[in-house]
């Protein structure tokens, strides 16, 4: 199987930064695609911000200029820099990855890691 561990989030003030990061581990797998997604209470997961090894980034129109999403596919690794953040940008983010794993095609979620913008 293949697992993510997220680690970065926090309490930040408005206008501060976070960097995020998640590494997906496991038995020999090839990563497809990975990206960060959040979600508040009542309302839909949305995308962040997602790249594949390709180097083919997306980002969400709201966060386009503040984040970065960077990825190092050696380490298996994604990061997500988050600069000017504000109250909206609150939220518990979760990585996602999209992975070929002995020919089956598998999402995987990480355990979400929160983010708070608050004075």
């Amino acid at each position: 199987q293949v697992h993510l561990v997220e680690s970065g989030g926090g309490l930040v003030q408005p206008g501060g930064s976070l960097r995020l990061s998640c590494a997906a581990s496991g038995d020999t797998f090839t990563i497809n695609d990975m990206g960060w997604y959040r979600q508040n209470p009542g309302k839909k997961r949305e995308l962040v911000a997602a790249i594949n090894p390709g180097g083919n980034i997306e980002y969400a129109d709201s966060v386009k200029g503040r984040f970065t999403i960077s990825g190092d596919f050696a380490k298996n690794t994604v990061y997500l820099q988050m600069n000017s953040l504000g109250p909206d940008d609150t939220a518990v983010y979760y990585c996602n990855a999209v992975v070929q794993w002995f020919g089956l095609n598998l999402e995987r979620w990480g355990q979400g890691t929160r983010v708070t913008v608050s004075s």
